[in-house]
């Protein structure tokens, strides 16, 4: 069962949002208000998403999202925020967020947001993937620091092909659809290429395709 954080000031949102997750099958193991709470709660449960409002009395949620990146579990973050302001996309992505869904957004797109968070695939509200996907290409401008100057690794020939179609803004599921593979043979290779490049999320993965060329 996938365990499940939800981080929001309002109670009644934050205690809707966990009963709407706990209906639809999931484990909320905690549902906390404070950005401080959660970033002690992720460390000492692991959940394996969570749902967090950038609006926080303590801490920004783009600080959130960089103490829970920088902490030892691999916590994916889907931001479920009232403002849809491209600024707090972006900096929400680059701290590390895997998505980015509007407080509007039906239930039913909500929890299959989670479901996707869960999998690994990024997910955002309609209009704010090409966004992001133009950020990384701005990015891509600037010199990486992910390689550090060293002799680029080797990609195997699947890696390149997924890392490719990743560049170009597909999801997990499509790359799996594109390339007739299992959704978890694409993470696999996602992780591999994440680890063989030394870079730590998706921001980074595609502004190094986009540099190699490979969009």
């Amino acid at each position: 069962m996938t365990r499940v954080v939800v981080v929001d000031d309002h109670p009644m949102w934050r205690e809707g949002v966990a009963r709407d997750l706990t209906e639809a099958g999931y484990d909320v193991v905690a549902a906390v208000g404070e950005g401080t709470q959660a970033a002690r709660v992720c460390a000492a449960l692991r959940p394996d998403v969570v749902v967090l409002d950038l609006q926080l009395p303590d801490l920004s949620g783009v600080e959130v999202i960089t103490r829970l990146v920088a902490g030892e579990s691999k916590v994916r973050i889907l931001v479920l925020s009232a403002s849809g302001e491209h600024q707090d996309v972006l900096d929400a992505v680059k701290a590390g967020a895997c998505g980015y869904l509007v407080k509007s957004a039906r239930r039913e797109e909500f929890l299959e947001a989670v479901q996707r968070t869960a999998e690994g695939d990024p997910v955002f509200t309609a209009g704010l993937a090409g966004l992001v996907l133009g950020e990384f290409r701005r990015l891509a401008t600037t010199p990486a620091t992910g390689t550090g100057g060293a002799a680029a690794p080797r990609l195997t020939e699947r890696e390149t092909e997924v890392l490719r179609l990743v560049a170009k803004g597909l999801s997990y599921r499509e790359v799996a659809e594109r390339l007739q593979l299992s959704h978890r043979t694409v993470q696999n290779h996602v992780q591999n290429t994440l680890g063989k490049l030394h870079l730590h999320n998706r921001v980074e993965l595609v502004r190094y395709a986009i540099e190699q060329g490979l969009e």
